[in-house]
């Protein structure tokens, strides 16, 4: 196989493990769309996508080339099956090098290995113990995570307290580089009639409810979310966006919690009635317990949302010990009282939300993350 010079002479980076580009779902989708669209004139990027998800399959996309390839259409076995085919595909193409998201791509280091090409890998949470992989799938995990250590080139953790997590359990070293968010600013401030009529709908009020944005799994605590809400004295109303792409018994068991004063909107697509709904929120409610520096939580601050967040070590990092949320334990009774605290201090809700874009101008802006990688890019091509 021949390629023309300038091909050869470009930086040409392979991103396997996400659904796709521009196919936004999830965190890493939208990392992506973040970071090419920052990055894209400075390297050639190629991303490796889901087939069955894109209708149409256009060879280029805001100067980046896609490449699209089957999956096994089962939950446990789709990314990695598609992140098999799409490595195989990447090997024969000359890559300079590939980055990989998640780490159960791990493995497949062995076989960039022998063909000498430079990889990275974002390693984002503590996979293996998350309750939906229980079991084969949280062993498997565990194993890739250690296969990832061995093979790759370079490790990246998205968090300080990750970043220690991989060096206690694995003895292996990683380049902290975090999740990023994008600002609202003040002026741009517009209310949506989507909002409108949603709060016509379901008797809401800016300021008037809390809200939850994120996927319906136990890893990020919905239904304990749910039911200290339900146990405080609170006169607001609670907001929860997300669901599952596929049927769940778990996800549906919390569903039935749905009432006057609980509302499920499901996934929302329009990210200006999403806005909306984080920036008239009284106090965002933070149940994520596995991951690294959290999008939803990060998106959260960026909207200048006042947060309620569980207390781990990964929330604790990116809301400095308190001075940008505050924290519940891991029970209904605190949560509870913190509600129940929060409903009778708006003066200390007011303070979180005034402060909380100083936090993501410290250090989580896309571009200061897009600089980041920006020069990991280089420092692994040319090592």
């Amino acid at each position: 196989m021949s390629y023309p010079a300038d091909m050869l002479n470009t930086k040409r980076i392979a991103i396997i493990g996400t659904r796709g580009y521009p196919y936004v779902y999830s965190g890493y989708e939208t990392f992506i769309r973040e970071l090419l669209g920052r990055l894209n004139h400075k390297f050639d990027f190629h991303v490796y996508c889901h087939r069955q998800l894109f209708e149409n399959k256009p060879k280029k996309v805001n100067n980046v080339t896609l490449h699209y390839l089957p999956a096994i259409q089962k939950k446990s076995l789709s990314q990695l099956s598609n992140s098999i085919l799409s490595t195989m595909h990447a090997l024969f193409m000359r890559y300079n090098m590939i980055l990989y998201v998640n780490t159960a791509n791990g493995p497949l280091g062995l076989l960039t290995k022998i063909f000498g090409t430079k990889t990275a890998i974002i390693t984002d949470g503590l996979e293996w113990e998350r309750p939906k992989w229980e079991g084969i799938g949280g062993k498997y995990f565990l194993w890739a995570s250690q296969k990832a250590t061995k093979y790759m080139d370079v490790l990246i953790s998205d968090s300080k307290e990750m970043k220690k997590v991989y060096e206690k359990k694995f003895n292996a070293d990683s380049v902290v580089i975090a999740y990023g968010a994008n600002l609202v600013r003040e002026e741009s401030q517009t209310t949506t009639d989507a909002f409108i009529n949603f709060c016509k709908i379901h008797g809401l009020k800016a300021r008037g409810y809390y809200l939850i944005v994120g996927r319906l799994v136990p890893d990020n605590n919905a239904e304990l979310l749910i039911e200290g809400f339900h146990k405080s004295n609170s006169t607001k109303k609670l907001v929860i966006v997300g669901d599952t792409p596929y049927h769940d018994q778990w996800a549906s068991r919390v569903k039935s919690y749905m009432s006057d004063k609980i509302i499920f909107t499901g996934y929302i697509r329009d990210q200006n009635f999403l806005n909306d709904l984080f920036l008239k929120s009284y106090v965002y409610l933070h149940g994520h317990e596995y991951g690294g520096t959290n999008p939803s939580l990060l998106t959260a601050l960026s909207k200048r949302c006042a947060v309620l967040a569980l207390d781990t070590r990964f929330s604790r990092e990116v809301l400095l010990n308190g001075q940008y949320g505050r924290f519940f334990e891991k029970n209904v009774q605190s949560l509870r009282e913190q509600i129940e605290s929060l409903e009778q201090n708006e003066n200390l809700v007011d303070k979180l939300k005034r402060s909380a874009p100083k936090r993501i101008q410290e250090r989580y802006t896309w571009e200061k993350i897009a600089k980041q990688y920006e020069e990991l890019f280089q420092i692994t091509i040319s090592g």
